[in-house]
């Protein structure tokens, strides 16, 4: 196994120090024969990424040269019935020298080439692509490092143009975190394709986690076409857009500026209509009671509401709960009127855990809020691990009248 020659201290990528000259052994053969030989010696081939196993003969024309294994360094210690081979055929064996430099080299082996194991818990060996920005989220202890990290990021990524590291904890505000560019460009303009969407937005302002690409799709499949949808933390759209896409008239918000931004951004690149996405940026307390005023005007004559709220604001989605408290009240007539009686809405409030038991703490979490128990078909679903003892979870719920037409407090 090749590796690249160590540069610990290299805190200033410089590329020419990776360049390497190996030797292995090499047998002259005919090119009529070269198949036959390279399938008949196959286990002692060289057999390295990247690198070619039969070069042309400098030589000879005639002739190819098919390189051995870098470990083999006597071709009288390859096995009996394969040196009877080559001696059978009058195979050369010659010397060749392999010369490589840092286009060669993976990423990891540049890595572990800069960064001595002793000095760090981990050499990273991962990145979460958003757009054409790499983003890392490097520990305290590979700080010294951190442009080089970004440099070979960037070169050995042809696809990113921008490396950047978290700086501190998400915002639980505006849910976005401070970062550094490591390499690159400056530009945190991306976009990317998620559940038959495309999504833009400044990176550096708005929140945006490619790994919940599975959980927005879980949710989304939940909602039916000419449902009702509150998204109550929409973000750039990553609930809303895929089920307006699908037939779901969504009502989305977020307080945060920017994504209200690029939420109305993305509607106009997705090309959905003003009825299917009616896009609010207000806090989210707010926006509930705002939103079901608004869907209720539509139809002042009858009980009309959404089908589903979605919160997906982990860090403090249960404490905006309490905003359910009656939040009905007002409509309780036009509901008793009702007939059939119609299904009060689903809540997906997504939550962390540090819990060994996760269901208990988070039912105790969400009646304390909410003021009453939950109803007894409500569904806890884990989503991710995010850090050690710590758990992404939704929780889905259906309000009961108990919650909706209840008293504020």
């Amino acid at each position: 196994m090749l590796v690249p020659p160590t540069q610990y201290g290299m805190t200033v990528l410089n590329r020419e120090a990776f360049k390497a000259t190996f030797q292995t052994l090499a047998l002259r053969v005919p090119n009529r024969k070269v198949a036959l030989l390279q399938k008949s010696l196959t286990t002692d081939v060289l057999d390295l990424p990247r690198m070619r196993a039969v070069v042309a003969d400098p030589e000879s024309k005639d002739n190819r040269l098919l390189l051995l294994r870098d470990d083999l360094q006597d071709i009288d210690t390859l096995a009996a019935d394969k040196k009877k081979l080559v001696d059978d055929e009058s195979l050369g064996v010659v010397q060749h020298t392999i010369e490589v430099d840092y286009d060669y080299w993976s990423t990891d082996q540049v890595l572990n080439a800069l960064i001595p194991a002793d000095k760090v818990k981990e050499i990273p060996s991962s990145f979460t692509q958003v757009g054409h920005i790499a983003h890392v989220n490097l520990r305290d202890d590979l700080l010294p490092w951190k442009h080089v990290i970004g440099e070979v990021l960037l070169d050995k990524n042809k696809n990113i143009t921008s490396v950047v590291n978290k700086l501190n904890s998400i915002d639980t505000t505006f849910r976005f975190f401070q970062m550094e560019v490591l390499a690159g460009s400056d530009n945190m303009i991306t976009e990317v394709k998620e559940s038959n969407c495309r999504f833009k937005f400044d990176f550096s302002k708005v929140y945006w986690n490619s790994r919940l690409h599975t959980e927005h799709d879980r949710l989304v499949r939940e909602f039916k076409k000419d449902q009702f949808v509150c998204d109550v933390m929409a973000g750039v759209g990553p609930f809303a857009l895929p089920a307006a896409k699908k037939g779901v008239t969504v009502y989305a918000n977020d307080l945060n500026p920017e994504s209200f931004h690029w939420l109305k951004e993305n509607k106009k690149l997705n090309k959905i209509s003003d009825a299917r996405l009616i896009p609010y940026n207000m806090d989210g307390r707010e926006f509930i009671r705002q939103a079901v005023k608004d869907i209720a005007a539509t139809a002042p004559t009858q009980w009309k509401t959404f089908d589903h709220f979605v919160m997906n604001l982990p860090d403090t989605a249960i404490e905006f709960l309490d905003a359910f408290r009656g939040v009905y009240k007002d409509h309780q007539t036009l509901y008793d009127a009702a007939d059939p009686k119609p299904a009060l809405p689903m809540i997906h409030c997504h939550c962390f855990s540090k819990s060994s038991e996760p269901a208990t703490d988070i039912a105790q979490r969400v009646e304390q809020v909410i003021g009453s128990p939950y109803d007894t078909s409500s569904r806890l679903h884990f989503v991710r691990n995010v850090a050690p003892k710590k758990d992404m979870y939704c929780i889905s719920f259906r309000l009961t009248p108990e919650m909706a037409f209840g008293s504020t407090r």
